[in-house]
């Protein structure tokens, strides 16, 4: 067992993909035993009419394609049931906190009108997204006022409640969906009730597409762990190290290499299996958490759908991986830099336009690695450090690991280092001090 905290290994199980509650608990042993100590299910409420896992009618029932309504077994005790055997599986449990918004045909909606934004014209207002110029309007959506409605208090009293009452049925973390679109105030006072709660219960902010000042906020607020968007880096522009160094001192983040709301990498990259490795291992090594979804480890090729996707979309293995994701989640677990937001930096060397060298230095600065990674995905590439130590970092002829996750070297030469990099390679070098 490590001898610090680790950051969370979570793995994503899309309930639309697997079905019933009971059904989940199949999927438990196999997930644990590839070293995941985290399971988010996305959210299980029953649905408004568009059946959008993302649009809530009621937080207290429960999606029928999810808890079986003729079972002896209560719905409630279904999902405390299937919660109960993750975490005898060593998992602990992460749900959707949907509060932004709710379906439009929640009854708050005519009960509770002044929880509601409403338009020009009085009704009440769909949230929407700008996308490539357009405005896109999600019309099964009513959008909450947390901010500024008339009944702030009774409405944010729904919202604690709301989260008190599911860590009581044993739900150990949320994840804060559009967590940017809710006041961070809010945010301070669940966070803060759910901790009196339970002190070990975890808050994961959905903050992709924030500005510095919200994530700022979101910090502030009491976020345990932010999400980065490492996924999209191209291994080139400065954005994304500008923006980790930026947050890395507010909160914690996960990086993951594809999630529920992207096109799978197997259909991104078409199945170009050294591309998809280099990406997995990327996201994994580059900060304190990591997060995949279900289906990742067999090449599955269908992008998830909050509305469309069923249990007969499992779809037959393409290719698995699922060893490689164990040794990745192995290694993260033996050694602490890879499981804190510590400062990363490129690291020169005289292949530049073709490798690119992340160094990483340990937050109390006695580990270092890097993340040596071919951005060629057609031809090998020839990587050289004049002084091996200099590049990490360390003291001349200190001697330093092969972490790579695959046809690792035994010995590490000090002094001068060469190495031919295949087609989007990675490979992790290490060293204690």
């Amino acid at each position: 067992m490590a001898q610090f905290k680790t950051g969370p290994k979570i793995y994503n199980l899309f309930p639309r993909l697997v079905g019933y509650m009971k059904d989940w608990e199949a999927h438990f042993e196999r997930i644990s035993g590839m070293g995941f100590d985290w399971l988010y299910v996305n959210p299980f409420h029953y649905p408004g009419f568009s059946g959008s896992l993302y649009a809530p009618k009621d937080y207290y029932d429960f999606n029928p394609i999810f808890a079986e309504k003729s079972s002896t077994v209560p719905p409630m005790v279904q999902l405390q049931n299937a919660m109960e055997a993750a975490r005898k599986c060593g998992l602990n449990v992460i749900m959707d906190l949907v509060i932004n918004h709710t379906a439009k045909d929640h009854p708050f909606v005519k009960t509770h009108p002044d929880w509601y934004e409403h338009n020009d014209e009085g009704e009440v207002k769909s949230p929407g997204a700008w996308d490539g110029g357009n405005y896109i309007e999600w019309g099964d959506l009513a959008e909450i006022n947390n901010a500024h409605s008339p009944d702030k208090k009774n409405l944010w009293k729904y919202w604690q409640d709301l989260v008190e009452f599911y860590i009581d049925k044993g739900v150990d973390g949320f994840r804060a969906d559009a967590a940017y679109g809710v006041p961070s105030e809010l945010w301070e006072l669940l966070i803060i009730a759910g901790k009196k709660k339970n002190k070990e219960v975890r808050f994961f902010a959905e903050s992709l597409g924030c500005s510095p000042e919200q994530t700022l906020d979101l910090g502030k607020a009491g976020f345990d762990y932010l999400f980065n968007s490492s996924k999209w880096w191209n291994f080139q522009d400065d954005w994304l190290l500008r923006q980790y160094n930026q947050t890395r001192v507010i909160a914690p983040s996960i990086a993951f290499p594809e999630s529920h709301d992207t096109p799978r990498l197997a259909y991104e990259y078409q199945n170009n299996i050294a591309l998809i490795k280099q990406r997995i291992v990327f996201t994994a090594f580059f900060s304190t958490g990591w997060m995949m979804p279900v289906g990742m480890e067999y090449g599955f090729k269908n992008k998830t759908d909050v509305v469309q996707t069923y249990p007969k979309d499992w779809e037959p293995v393409n290719y698995d991986i699922s060893g490689l994701i164990t040794d990745i989640n192995k290694t993260r677990s033996k050694y602490k830099i890879f499981n804190e937001e510590c400062p990363i930096e490129i690291v020169h060397n005289d292949n530049w336009a073709n490798i690119i060298v992340m160094r990483k230095t340990s937050l109390n600065g006695k580990e270092k690695a890097l993340l040596v990674l071919n951005k060629d995905p057609f031809n090998r590439q020839r990587l050289h450090f004049p002084d091996l130590a200099d590049s990490l970092g360390v003291k001349p002829g200190a001697k330093a690991a092969d972490l790579s996750l695959e046809h690792p070297m035994s010995d590490v030469p000090s002094g001068a280092f060469e190495y031919m990099l295949n087609p989007s390679d990675i490979r992790i070098l290490y060293s204690a001090i």
